[in-house]
């Protein structure tokens, strides 16, 4: 058996272990913003399946932002699985720039109504996570986030000093 100056030394190095951790453990789960087809932003592909591509190399959450950028003459329709397969739409259409709020799990059919874009590939669906998804917990009420990391921080660093001393 290892002696008491072994077993503080395993202490203090597995507080150190901790002190790397604890910040990964604060941060938690947060809303992406995502900006559609990257640095191509929302216009005519180069492909047909560009922006399914785009859509499908991501992972959508609920509260996370579609950000539709184009220059020229686009818009964004949020349609039906019907309406994205035929490239028409009935229902609300959005001029670009525009965001979109994801608030609702399941499929979404994003695609622009403006001449023949859809069916060069100007269209994307996507799946959100729905809110089980999301680990989370719920906002801490004003200040106290900061209260809390500055005690752990003091607590840490404290620590971390009383063992430097003791075994140096």
């Amino acid at each position: 058996m290892g002696s008491c100056r072994d077993m503080n030394m395993i202490a203090c190095l597995s507080l150190m272990v901790m002190v790397g951790l604890v910040p990964m453990l604060m941060k938690g789960a947060t809303a992406a913003d995502y900006a559609v087809g990257d640095s191509l932003g929302w216009t005519l592909p180069p492909n047909t399946s560009f922006y399914s591509d785009w859509a499908a190399s991501k992972t959508f959450r609920l509260g996370d932002i579609l950000v539709f950028n184009s220059t020229g003459d686009h818009t964004v329709a949020d349609g039906t699985k019907e309406e994205y397969d035929n490239c028409s739409s009935s229902g609300i259409i959005f001029g670009s720039p525009v965001n979109v709020n994801l608030t609702t799990a399941g499929s979404h059919y994003y695609f622009c109504t403006v001449g023949d874009h859809c069916k060069q590939g100007q269209k994307f669906t996507i799946t959100v996570g729905s809110s089980s998804t999301i680990s989370a917990p719920p906002p801490p009420p004003s200040g106290a986030h900061s209260i809390v990391a500055s005690a752990l921080l003091g607590l840490i660093i404290s620590t971390l000093v009383i063992c430097f001393f003791t075994y140096m």
